[in-house]
């Protein structure tokens, strides 16, 4: 396994109305959710990160890959890989696509636990998602010393 220590990552939530945000934190080891983007215009969200990526020197984008309860992919996927392969062409930064299972039902759920009400949750739930699954792929290459 690869230790993730000092690898700049940036997670990414795609939506049809919003994409989701995270940061690793320089170490590596924990993922901090930032402002979400307009997911509307595609290549506007992908201009902001390709700023996002240049000003915060990300390493890795890992893009959330949501599947259907039989593990197979449906449009959601399609969009989000495509949305992947543009931001990789943008940027020339490496792309690894990671399985979302359960994301934002695990966000949300983080954020009720913080006392965040539902109407005020929709504004985060996407770059909640994008820590969460930002959090998974650091936990699952973390090498134990």
């Amino acid at each position: 396994m690869l230790s993730t220590s000092g690898v700049r990552a940036l997670g990414v939530d795609v939506g049809k109305v919003r994409v989701g945000v995270a940061v690793a934190d320089e170490l590596g080891l924990m993922a901090h959710p930032r402002d979400h983007l307009d997911g509307r215009d595609p290549r506007r969200a992908v201009e902001a990160l390709a700023a996002l990526a240049a000003a915060e020197k990300i390493e890795l984008f890992v893009v959330g890959l949501p599947r259907s309860l039989d593990g197979q992919e449906g449009p959601a996927a399609r969009r989000a890989r495509r949305f992947g392969r543009a931001l990789g062409a943008r940027t020339g930064v490496p792309i690894e696509f990671y399985d979302e299972w359960l994301s934002t039902r695990e966000a949300r759920g983080r954020l009720r636990e913080q006392g965040v009400d539902d109407r005020a949750a929709r504004e985060r739930i996407d770059s909640a998602a994008a820590a969460v699954v930002l959090q998974s792929w650091l936990d699952g290459r973390r090498v134990s010393t």
